[in-house]
């Protein structure tokens, strides 16, 4: 199977104005591929908001990014129902969560309370509110961002919100001659101000479409869920990868296996997102440690004693 060249124009337009990190572009085109979410998560100014922000100018859609802050409320998320006088009837007014591409901008910044009320959002792709369903559009990506640093005013996501997040990743400090061209280009005004559009929502959802033909041979499929047994019985995690766990890695095999143009899943496929995927959804034991950097290592122990198929 021939990628989608679509996909391509994306991943060449985003890095008009996001330089030096293919690895942490194709993580975000995986997650769109898959229609999943995906949590950037790295210190400040490293660029997780201009990532966030070129996806969506790539793509011609509604966008809306969200400042969590701790004042926030669910309803400043979802929307509210206001009753009209002339009609003497409550009518809904949406919020920004009613958007194709959302970026919750600091998610970790807001109370448990607010962050819950992405759950259903998340998981189900609409909103309940007073007893009614309201389907949010197609497709539907949240773009989350957090500091893993800084702690003071922050509160933590909760197992049931990471486990919503199809992909956890970092992006890292640029080199110094990527560092030199980002200067550059920042000159006079931003990059992102002159993006524009490469594919409509239409092609975005013909080809997620596409990645759910892409081919999973039964052995594939077996050793996704011998690495997802051998988290669970391994004495160093806690809480090892569950069944939404294993899912969620073969779907994205297939984006990455689409992304590569190929119409099948390779053991590769499945080995480089081991780690992005699953990381946030295991918890090591508490005297292994508990940071997300020592659940990564679990992993890659993992990845080296489960046999890879031939």
């Amino acid at each position: 199977m021939q990628s989608f060249d679509g996909v391509h124009r994306i991943q060449e337009n985003i890095e008009k104005v996001f330089f030096g990190k293919t690895d942490a572009v194709q993580h975000v085109l995986v997650a769109l591929l898959a229609g999943g979410h995906i949590l950037i998560e790295d210190v400040p100014g490293v660029g997780k908001t201009t990532l966030a922000r070129a996806l969506a100018r790539s793509i011609s859609c509604d966008f809306r990014r969200i400042q969590f802050t701790p004042d926030l409320l669910p309803s400043d998320i979802l929307g509210v129902s206001i009753y009209s006088s002339e009609k003497s009837e409550f009518s809904f007014k949406p919020g920004p969560i009613f958007a194709h591409i959302v970026l919750a901008d600091e998610i970790n910044r807001s109370t448990p309370r607010t962050q819950s009320a992405l759950l259903e959002a998340m998981n189900d792709s609409q909103v309940s509110i007073d007893g009614k369903t309201h389907p949010l559009p197609t497709p539907f990506m949240v773009v989350a961002t957090q500091n893993p640093y800084e702690f003071e005013g922050t509160y933590a996501l909760p197992e049931s919100q990471l486990d919503r997040f199809l992909m956890r990743i970092h992006i890292g400090y640029p080199s110094i001659d990527d560092e030199e061209t980002v200067l550059r280009s920042q000159t006079f005004h931003h990059p992102l101000e002159d993006l524009s559009p490469v594919l409509s929502t239409d092609d975005v959802a013909r080809l997620q479409e596409r990645v759910k033909a892409v081919k999973v041979d039964p052995a594939i499929t077996r050793y996704v869920l011998q690495i997802a047994a051998t988290s669970r019985s391994t004495p160093l995690l806690e809480i090892g990868v569950s069944p939404r766990g294993t899912l969620s890695l073969r779907r994205a095999a297939q984006a990455r296996a689409y992304l590569a143009g190929h119409d099948f899943v390779t053991p590769d496929d499945v080995k480089a997102l081991v780690v992005p995927v699953l990381a946030h959804r295991v918890i090591p034991k508490s005297g292994y440690g508990g940071a997300s950097g020592e659940a990564e290592q679990v992993l890659r122990e993992i990845l080296a004693e489960v046999p890879v198929p031939v």
